[in-house]
């Protein structure tokens, strides 16, 4: 398959489309064999989410309900304000089922935080989380995230769903945004 050139704004390719589609597959398989007795419900994150959801839930081996949330503690901006809200909330009751949050990206931590507690506060089997990617180094609080896809240095990425101004979601891979774009 040939690769896609950069965009213009992209610094640089950090994972290409081959890479990623590749370990969604390990993490397709993984999560088939986690839960081959009781099949998750998928909870995607909006709006970030949905190439990942996409892609994953179609590397698991299983009958899965997907369904979605939309949770904002980001603005224009290029870091998390910490304080969550409610944009989409979700359609199926997840009382007593096993439910799998699916992230694009884990950066400080806090929307996730917020996130697991108020899904647990509905009584399910289960919460577990599988992400694309897992910034380390910007943690500002710890969370046990059971599928990383890959964890990344702690730099500015767009692509396969994430964005800056809600734009780049489009690209086929993760890049480095180039910081004249979000800085003045």
């Amino acid at each position: 398959m040939p690769q896609t050139p950069p965009h213009p704004d992209v610094e640089r390719v950090l994972l290409d489309e081959q890479q990623i589609r590749d370990r969604l597959a390990e993490l397709g398989e993984r999560i088939t064999a986690d839960y081959a007795d009781e099949p998750p419900i998928l909870v995607g994150v909006l709006k970030g989410a949905v190439m990942v959801m996409a892609d994953l839930a179609r590397q698991v081996d299983l009958k899965v309900e997907m369904d979605w949330m939309a949770v904002s503690s980001y603005g224009s901006g290029t870091k998390s304000s910490g304080v969550v809200r409610i944009l989409k909330d979700l359609s199926a009751d997840i009382s007593g089922r096993n439910v799998l949050i699916v992230e694009d990206i884990i950066d400080s931590g806090l929307t996730l935080k917020w996130l697991l507690s108020n899904l647990r506060s509905r009584g399910p089997r289960s919460v577990e989380i599988a992400t694309l990617l897992r910034k380390p180094e910007a943690a500002r609080v710890e969370i046990d995230v059971k599928y990383v896809g890959f964890e990344i240095p702690s730099e500015f990425v767009v692509g396969y769903g994430l964005d800056y101004a809600e734009n780049y979601r489009n690209l086929p891979y993760v890049g480095v945004l180039e910081r004249s774009i979000y800085e003045d």
